[in-house]
Formats: C-alpha cells, structure tokens, sequence
C-alpha cells in the first residue's frame, strides 16, 4: 500500500473512530431520510451537540447528505456501508468464538 492509500485509511478510520460517527451512518443505512430529532432517536443518548457536530464531519466527507426529508447518506456513504456489512457478519462469527474462548477459560 502506497502512502498516499496509507494516509487515505488513516483518515477514514480517524473520522470513523469519531464516538458515534459509526452509529450515525448505521442509523440511515435503510436508505430512509430521517430528520435531526427522528436520528437522535434512532442512535440513542446522543447529545443534540454531538449529533450536530457528526454530522457536520460526515456531510464535509460527503458520506452524508440534506434534503427535504431529511438526512440520507450519499452514494458515497452508502459504499462504506455497504462494505461495513461485512463487519456484521464478521461480528456474529466473532461472538461465537468469544463464547467458545470463555467456556474454556472457565474450565
């Protein structure tokens, strides 16, 4: 991986390492426009500050957009999300063998 790709990850990853800038696409990765207060809802013990200041990072990625309904994630956002599908399945994999490496400590 060249250094300029190397950078590039390094900036994703810091964006996304933002608290909750995860949650936030998660919440919109139905494709439905939702409004301020309905994502605040959706994400959960969000402040309205944090909220906003998420946003704002995600829209100046262009991960995220504003229309009339609401916000949606761009077609760009949508891409990462689709890839972070990925690390859902992974998850439930990884659960398991978290499961599996406690029973055996446990013995």
């Amino acid at each position: 991986m060249s250094a300029k790709e190397n950078a590039a990850v390094s900036e994703l990853l810091e964006l996304l390492e933002s608290r909750y800038a995860l949650r936030v696409l998660w919440a919109l990765k139905d494709g439905h426009p939702q409004t301020f207060r309905l994502l605040q809802d959706s994400i959960g013990s969000i402040t309205p500050n944090t909220l906003n200041t998420r946003i704002k990072e995600l829209r100046a990625a262009g991960l995220l957009g504003h229309g009339t309904n609401g916000y949606t994630v761009t077609t760009l956002g949508a891409d990462l999300l689709k890839r972070l599908n990925d690390l859902q399945a992974f998850a439930g994999k990884w659960a398991v063998s978290q499961t599996r490496v406690a029973v055996v400590k446990n013995k």
